[in-house]
């Protein structure tokens, strides 16, 4: 019934590849407003819809990958589709959601991205750019309660996941070309914690996460290579944490950039369909034109097939890691600190007074009347039209 040996057990019907391409693609091109749309557009297809996965198969399916570096919800899709056809499927299915946002993203960073854009590219794209810093502060607002929940009731866990939360600010606000370091740091020193605290206990295997060296000195192709690998392989928490994995080397260390284009790329990132993630494909256009971003996307994403394809039939094992659990117990908040801290350096990056009240209006309808991401971005994008179009500057 299967036509890759090395994937699942076999579903309860078998689904054609043809099927998953094209229920796939389609998830790729309605999969607006991030991973809990993602999620939500997964479980009606493959669960209730189609009966295709069991509800408590997908609910380990969201565990587990939401233990791994990257875009949880784009590894989910891998996931159910490599329930469904092996690994074949998966890669079937992966490229299929990832595609449609991908050519709509591209498609427009050639367009707000242009040496000469109209004007009205210009305000939309300041009027969106406003929000990105109140997008960020939601984004963590919204972790932070899963995260201060796994650490139970206990007064010392409590108490470093709060410093872990400030160490990941701090970084993101300051020195954000080294916030990996700072991540691993966490996770690492926590996990040390608890061993020290049962030094009898075993664990299936340790969680050693690569460091990805530094290439300032290499430029070109090779730092998008080493900026998308970053991204993807090490942006623990996924989602909007790669906003301050990239914004220094994108703007700081290589000027692909201004500080502006690369908050109209955070935006772009949150318009388009699918992943977040996609943002560093307008980066790797700002580097190297359509095939810059599209080097830096498969680089990016290529993780995320790899964890799932080589690592799906462990998943139960990894969840059960004690020294994988306490490694995301440490770097988990600091992710939540780093995406809250981002908003710093990308609020300084507004450039013009009007932008003032439009990034107050985002926090309001964010935080506070929780309006959805992509509305409150599209809207304030209309209103920076009409301001570039009665003269307000926007260049």
């Amino acid at each position: 019934m299967r036509d890759d040996p090395t994937g699942p057990a076999s579903p309860v019907e078998l689904v054609s590849l043809r099927t998953i391409a094209r229920e796939w693609t389609r998830l790729g091109c309605i999969g607006f407003g991030g991973p809990p749309t993602h999620i939500a557009l997964l479980r009606r297809l493959c669960v209730e819809e189609r009966a295709w996965l069991d509800a408590e198969v997908f609910e380990d399916g969201i565990a587990a990958t939401n233990l791994l570096p990257g875009p949880a919800s784009t590894q989910l899709a891998i996931f159910c589709a490599w329930k469904l056809r092996g690994r074949v499927g998966a890669a079937l299915g992966g490229i299929c959601f990832i595609l449609p946002g991908l050519a709509l993203i591209l498609g427009l960073a050639a367009v707000f991205l242009a040496s000469r854009p109209p004007t009205w590219v210009l305000g939309a794209a300041a009027g969106a750019g406003a929000a990105v810093p109140a997008v960020a502060v939601s984004a963590a607002w919204a972790l932070a309660p899963a995260s201060w929940r796994r650490v139970g009731r206990t007064r010392a866990p409590r108490a470093r996941w709060v410093a872990y939360v400030a160490a990941g600010a701090l970084a993101a606000a300051t020195v954000g070309e080294y916030l990996v370091v700072v991540l691993l740091a966490c996770g690492l020193l926590e996990v040390a914690l608890r061993r020290s605290k049962d030094p009898n206990r075993r664990a299936a295997g340790a969680l050693v996460p690569a460091v990805v060296a530094h290439a300032a000195s290499a430029g070109g192709l090779a730092a998008l290579a080493i900026v998308a690998i970053k991204v993807g392989a090490l942006s623990y928490g996924g989602g909007f944490v790669i906003v301050p994995l990239m914004q220094h080397d994108a703007v700081v260390t290589y000027h692909w950039m201004t500080g502006t284009q690369f908050l109209n790329a955070v935006a772009l990132g949150q318009v388009t369909p699918g992943p977040v993630v996609q943002t560093v494909a307008v980066v790797g256009y700002a580097a190297g034109g359509v095939g810059g971003g599209l080097l830096a996307a498969v680089i990016a994403f290529a993780p995320s097939f790899a964890f799932v394809l080589a690592g799906g039939p462990r998943f139960d094992t990894m969840r059960g890691n004690a020294t994988v659990q306490s490694f995301f117990s440490g770097a988990g908040p600091a992710v939540v600190g780093a995406i809250a801290g981002s908003a710093v350096p990308l609020g300084l990056e507004l450039g013009h007074v009007w932008q003032l009240p439009l990034l107050a209006a985002a926090a309001l309808g964010l935080l506070v009347l929780r309006r959805g991401v992509v509305s409150v971005l599209l809207l304030l994008g209309v209103i920076g039209v009409v301001a570039a179009a009665i003269g307000a500057p926007v260049r």
